[in-house]
This record gives C-alpha cells, structure tokens and sequence, in this order.
C-alpha cells in the first residue's frame, strides 16, 4: 500500500528509535568541508569587497583566476586550483 516496501518502514523504525519523533524527517546531508576556514573566507570577502589596485595587484577588475592565485599566495593552499 502507497507503494512502501519493508525495508523503508525498518529505516523509519531505526530513525525514530535514534532520534525520536523527528528522526525519520529528511535532513539534508551535510556535504564536503569547505577547504578554507572562516578567517580565510573572511579575508577574500574583504579582498572581493575592495576594489584591485592596478599597480599592486596588477589587474583593474577580479577574475576567478586571480583570486585563486591570490589565495593559493596568501594561505598556500596547495588544494586551491590555478591554471
């Protein structure tokens, strides 16, 4: 009936038994860690925020890729891709 098989009515059992009457509520999942910390995100926030100077940053816009070098520069962060 409604098309539920015994073994999803096990998993809402096993749901409920661990986390009481919310457990068998979809959560959703928690996804990959992040590869920078919050004070990393922080500072590039504040670096997207202001604008590049052309003489020091050598561009007159942000781009992706230059904000990736800027990060794998300032954290070296071997895990950050740039071309």
């Amino acid at each position: 009936m409604g098309s539920v098989t015994a073994q999803i009515v096990c998993d809402w059992v096993k749901k409920f038994n661990d986390h009481g009457p919310d457990g068998p509520i979809n959560r959703k999942t928690p996804g990959k860690t992040p590869k920078l910390t919050a004070e990393q995100l922080a500072a590039l926030a504040a670096m997207v925020e202001s604008s590049p100077i052309p003489a020091s940053h050598g561009v007159v816009r942000w781009r992706i890729i230059d904000l990736c070098q800027w990060v794998g520069r300032s954290f070296a962060c071997p895990s950050v891709r740039t071309r």
